[in-house]
């Protein structure tokens, strides 16, 4: 079943964020995912959440997407993203459970 990643990041110094960017760009490929939402802006419709750069991705399943954002190997390369942005990030699961 599919997972998907949603970062909600505020980027503080913009020329370096992309250096992060082209190194991270990759591993999302060779884990299997794909960029379905990357920095498009947010419309607010309910409540107070003002995202300001959202990204969402797609990974086959919710291990592969956890690997992503948490193995050794890429841990570097989100390093880079915590010195440039700060970020809050989700794995959800693409399942519809409603109550049962």
């Amino acid at each position: 079943m599919a997972a998907y990643v949603i970062v909600d990041i505020e980027v503080h110094d913009h020329e370096n964020y992309r250096t992060y960017l082209a190194q991270i760009t990759p591993t999302v490929k060779a884990c299997g995912g794909r960029y379905l939402v990357r920095g498009a802006d947010a419309q607010i419709i309910s409540g107070t959440w003002q995202p300001k750069r959202l990204v969402v991705m797609e990974f086959p399943n919710k291990e592969t997407a956890h690997y992503w954002a948490t193995c050794a190997e890429y841990a570097p390369i989100h390093a880079l993203r915590n010195q440039y942005a700060t970020a809050n990030m989700i794995i959800v699961e693409g399942s519809v459970d409603f109550f049962g």
